[in-house]
């Protein structure tokens, strides 16, 4: 059993409009969204053996804050340069390249991508995943090469407007 979490961002800040996309921070919002998702995991005792993330700087900021809550070392985060503006089957192609000793993964990314992702691995489909939603998915493989379209089953879909 393979189990994948997807996280959008948290809110980011449009206050400076001379920043690029790649390294808008997040804004006051996002900081404490972030903050209350991840106490949610904690709580929910996620233990995962990987995290991977964007390497813009609203997703990193996202993925530290949460991986301090859950206790998960900032230093065993991936940066991976092509889940920032990734196609849906570009995310695909880097879950089937996971090492199958892997069984609980995190993926910090962007919207569309998120959630296509989501509604294109499993039979709930959702309109949106907003700023730091998180979208479960469990697939009954032991390699991650199998993951697929509609072959993953809905865990949960949480957001920060739930709490």
């Amino acid at each position: 059993m393979k189990k994948l979490y997807l996280i959008r961002h948290a809110k980011s800040s449009w206050k400076n409009p001379g920043l690029e996309d790649f390294e808008r921070p997040l804004s006051k919002r996002g900081l404490k969204d972030a903050a209350t998702m991840g106490k949610i995991l904690k709580k929910a005792s996620l233990k995962p053996d990987m995290v991977i993330t964007s390497p813009a700087r609203r997703a990193q900021e996202t993925a530290e804050i949460i991986v301090d809550k859950i206790g998960f070392s900032i230093d065993r985060v991936v940066l991976e340069d092509d889940v920032y503006d990734a196609t849906t089957y570009e995310l695909i192609e880097i879950i089937n390249n996971l090492d199958d000793q892997l069984d609980t993964v995190v993926l910090f990314g962007h919207n569309p991508g998120m959630t296509n992702l989501a509604n294109l691995l499993n039979e709930v489909e959702i309109d949106n995943i907003p700023t730091c939603g998180i979208f479960v998915i469990e697939f009954d493989v032991k390699s991650w090469k199998k993951v697929s379209e509609k072959s993953g089953s809905f865990v949960s879909f949480d957001i920060p407007k739930n709490h």
